[in-house]
């Protein structure tokens, strides 16, 4: 964690000031008419659950732990492009197909979080959902390190757990619809995939 800790610092924060300068750019200035995304049964059988909103918000911490990881320069400038290469990606998928998660049946009275949340990151930039993308490449790209690293097993099932609840969390505070996290967690995965396949040693 400490090698190149300014460098992991001061990039992961550029990163994420760069993605959200566009991402919310789209979402305020879509280039096409906005499609809801539709409704599954598990939509309707998934209740609205305002204490999930911690660990939505837990993955801006999640996703700097593969990078913090890292030993190699080399590695981390790669991962990162990796990474870029994803949320390109996504955010293509918003520029050329809008889409918003249908009007949600609660309110966020008395839910200053949730307010916030709202107001700041309206549920539009639907499919696929990017914080599911993200989760999921950071989950795959992080076990491996664990093993070289020899970790305990419980930190790999917690590794698997942190996704998890970050894509459930998801549902569970109505940011997003099932198809959004599915086609998350596909582009996520295909990202990890590639990103392992070609990359030099961590």
């Amino acid at each position: 964690m400490w090698r190149y800790l300014p460098l992991k610092v001061v990039g992961i924060s550029a990163f994420m000031w760069v993605f959200f300068v566009a991402y919310f750019h789209l979402l305020r200035h879509p280039a096409f008419p906005v499609a809801d995304m539709p409704l599954t049964a598990l939509d309707h059988l998934i209740p609205f659950q305002p204490a999930a909103l911690g660990a939505y918000l837990s993955l801006w911490f999640y996703v700097g732990i593969t990078p913090g990881l890292m030993w190699s320069f080399r590695a981390l400038v790669v991962h990162g492009l990796w990474a870029a290469g994803l949320c390109g990606v996504g955010l293509a998928c918003f520029y050329f197909w809008p889409t918003a998660v249908p009007a949600a049946a609660f309110g966020a009275a008395g839910r200053p979080a949730l307010a916030l949340l709202q107001g700041v990151d309206a549920p539009g930039n639907a499919c696929p959902s990017l914080h599911v993308a993200t989760a999921m490449f950071s989950a795959v790209c992080l076990d491996p390190l664990l093993r070289r690293l020899k970790a305990p097993m419980a930190l790999r099932w917690l590794n698997a757990g942190w996704f998890l609840a970050i894509a459930y969390s998801t549902l569970a505070i109505k940011q997003h619809v099932v198809v959004d996290v599915l086609a998350g967690a596909l582009l996520g995965v295909a990202f990890a995939w590639a990103s392992l396949r070609w990359r030099p040693g961590n």
